[in-house]
C-alpha cells in the first residue's frame, strides 16, 4: 500500500511561512526580517562566512544577499572582514549587538516551535521530527535511479 501526500511541498511551505510570519510579528523591535535572522543564526553558530556561502545557505541570489548584508551592516548587526586566506574576499561576522540580541530571539523561536507543536503528543513530535530529517536526507542524497521518466516507488 502506498501513501502519497499530494501537496507535501505546499504544506511544508505553508507551515514554514506561518512560522516566519509569527516570528516576524514578535521580533519587530529589532527591525530585521526572518531571512536576516537566519543569516545571523548561521554566523553566530558557525562563525564568519563568505557572502557566497551565505547566499547558498539562504537560497538567495548573491546580489540579494549583498544588499541584505549592506542593510544589516548599516544597522550595526554584522561587519565585513578580510578573508584570512584570500585578501580579495570578504567574510561576514556578527557584531556584539547581534550576539546580545540572540538569547532573546532564541526564546521567541522556542515559543513559536512550542506553539506549532502544541497539539502533538511527545511521540508524534519525535515521529514528525524523524520523518522530516529522513525527507531532507533523501532529497539531499543522490537520486537512486530516479529521473523525470521514473515512477516513484510505492
Amino acid at each position: 500500500m502506498s501513501y502519497r501526500i499530494e501537496r507535501l511541498a505546499m504544506l511544508l511551505n505553508d507551515a514554514s511561512r506561518a512560522m516566519r510570519r509569527r516570528f516576524e510579528a514578535r521580533s519587530t523591535e529589532w527591525g530585521l526580517s526572518a531571512t536576516q535572522w537566519r543569516l545571523l543564526a548561521i554566523i553566530l553558530n558557525e562563525g564568519p562566512q563568505t557572502q557566497a556561502t551565505l547566499a547558498e545557505r539562504l537560497d538567495v541570489e548573491p546580489m540579494s544577499v549583498s544588499r541584505l548584508i549592506d542593510r544589516m551592516e548599516s544597522g550595526g548587526w554584522v561587519r565585513r572582514i578580510v578573508h584570512p586566506e584570500d585578501r580579495r574576499a570578504r567574510m561576514v561576522e556578527p557584531t556584539e549587538k547581534a550576539a546580545a540580541a540572540a538569547p532573546e530571539v532564541k526564546v521567541i523561536i522556542e515559543r513559536i516551535y512550542d506553539e506549532a507543536l502544541l497539539h502533538l503528543t511527545d511521540d508524534e513530535r519525535r515521529i514528525f521530527h524523524h520523518a522530516l530529517l529522513r525527507v531532507i536526507d533523501t532529497l539531499n542524497s543522490p537520486a537512486e535511479g530516479a529521473g523525470p521518466e521514473t515512477e516513484p516507488k510505492p
